[in-house]
């Protein structure tokens, strides 16, 4: 099983995130959940949701505590929250940030990391900053938790006329995204 948890905003999609990997993930005969956990937050508070994807069905119903992988959809959240707490020693980091790779590895030792400027990627392909689709494509790359084509059916159920323009940026993602092994 791959678990994995998001960290962002209220507002930023780390919920839709989520659920489009999940219903990926059954359409190509695997197990999943995706799940939120927030309570009287706002538009703009911290939130996180969380997946897993397993062949095997899936018994756990508890938050992710030691995720495989962590998806930080807004890179302000490093000085408010931990998002490597728990995080598995070969677990990746895949952050939205316009630093390098290098630059980052220093706050996460001894993790993997995954970068892309998925904010500029949002603006260009999307025409609004909001990265949750466009991560998708950097979680992808980074661990392989569904294969990128799974996602397309996905995401013309949910986005209907601006599908395309979500999927030109989770592939852009993927083809952007930095890797460095701790």
């Amino acid at each position: 099983m791959v678990e994995v948890r998001f960290h962002g905003r209220g507002g930023q999609g780390a919920v839709t995130s989520a659920e489009l990997v999940a219903q990926a993930a059954i359409t190509t005969d695997h197990f999943a959940q995706a799940f939120p956990s927030f309570g009287p937050e706002r538009r703009g508070a911290p939130v996180q949701a969380f997946l897993r994807v397993s062949e095997t069905p899936i018994k756990l119903r508890s938050k992710v505590y030691q995720p495989d992988n962590v998806v930080i959809l807004d890179p302000t959240l490093l000085g408010v929250v931990n998002p490597s707490e728990g995080l598995k020693k070969d677990g990746f980091v895949v952050i939205n940030s316009h630093k390098s790779a290098e630059e980052l590895k220093k706050l996460f030792p001894g993790h993997n990391i995954a970068v892309v400027d998925a904010s500029k990627i949002a603006k260009e392909e999307l025409g609004v900053p909001i990265t949750n689709t466009t991560m998708i494509g950097a979680l992808i790359k980074a661990s392989g938790i569904v294969d990128l084509e799974s996602l397309e059916e996905p995401v013309k159920k949910r986005f209907g006329v601006v599908a395309q323009k979500n999927i030109n940026a989770y592939t852009r993602a993927f083809k952007e995204t930095v890797i460095i092994k701790a």
